[in-house]
């Protein structure tokens, strides 16, 4: 009866048809303390091998994230079963407290969905400090858009001042250069200029709009549809997975900080979870336009797949 075909008959009965030890001793008429010593039998010869993951930590998790991606600051989190993008703005709030930032240091706050969780879950009070708009508005209604009323909310939160960005995107660069020119304008030029700290979302290549879904719609403008190559954008500048820059067609009429102004922020925290976002994010860390990240396990585990691969 405890023959190698036996053996590995009981064993796909039990462990992979999901049988009961009891429903195996009445099919093979035996008892079921015999069904039980023929499993630990299989066990012992090999037939069976039971293997226990590890866990992943996210403290290691984000030890190897810092590591690969050259990032200043990291955080991830276990992956909750529900309510992730929420769920990550105690560790935003960490991290700017880690950072220290004196009375007149600049925030800048970029859009998406998960800027809007983060937000809305809530940041820390960091007295004195200056918020501003990374980018101008859209004229849609989705609510992940609507980048003045995050300066809002988070201007309240951090017990700071908020400085909002009643911009367009403009149809001309004319019209651009006209308001760049304007002297309200110039006041979040320069508060651009001196960011110490920006808090972003790492988006989406951007699909067109659906009539039936217009309220998920990415901002995407003709020229952002299927821009070749890109991964990810922040902030609407776009960047392949090795960092690289890809201009599109109309960038030069949008009201947004610069490239060369988000890298040179002190921290620039980019919050994401969502594994498909994985090549996205390590093209937006190597773009350097963030040097900061917070995120959950499963996608950070998605990200160090990625740089093993390359």
């Amino acid at each position: 009866m405890s023959s190698r075909a036996t053996l590995h008959m009981v064993a796909k009965l039990h462990y992979e048809a999901n049988m009961a030890q009891v429903e195996i001793s009445r099919k093979l008429n035996v008892s079921t303390a015999t069904v039980s010593r023929l499993l630990q039998k299989a066990r012992e010869l090999g037939i069976v091998r039971i293997e226990v993951l590890d866990l992943a930590v996210p403290e290691e998790i984000t030890d190897r994230l810092i590591a690969g991606l050259g990032l200043k600051r990291a955080a991830v989190i276990d992956t909750p079963s529900t309510g992730v993008l929420a769920a990550l703005a105690k560790p935003v709030g960490n991290l700017l407290r880690a950072e220290a930032l004196p009375e007149g240091s600049v925030i800048g706050i970029g859009w998406g969905r998960a800027v809007r969780e983060v937000i809305q879950a809530g940041l820390p009070a960091i007295a004195g400090v200056e918020v501003v708009a990374l980018n101008g508005g859209l004229q849609q209604s989705a609510p992940h858009f609507q980048i003045n009323e995050f300066v809002r909310q988070a201007g309240e939160q951090l017990r700071g001042t908020a400085h909002f960005l009643h911009a367009p995107y403009f149809s001309s660069t004319r019209l651009r250069e006209a308001f760049f020119s304007d002297p309200g304008f110039q006041e979040t030029k320069h508060l651009w200029d001196r960011l110490d700290c920006t808090i972003v979302g790492i988006g989406f290549v951007h699909a067109p709009a659906s009539p039936a879904s217009p309220a998920t719609a990415g901002p995407a403008m003709l020229g952002e549809l299927e821009i070749g190559g890109a991964v990810s954008d922040i902030i609407r500048h776009y960047v392949d997975i090795s960092g690289g820059l890809i201009p599109w067609d109309g960038e030069e009429r949008m009201i947004a900080a610069s490239v060369e102004q988000l890298r040179n922020a002190r921290l620039s925290i980019g919050v994401a979870a969502a594994e498909e976002k994985a090549p996205g994010i390590v093209g937006a860390v190597r773009s350097g336009m963030i040097n900061a990240l917070v995120t959950d396990t499963n996608t950070a585990l998605a990200v160090l797949d990625i740089l093993e691969e390359t």
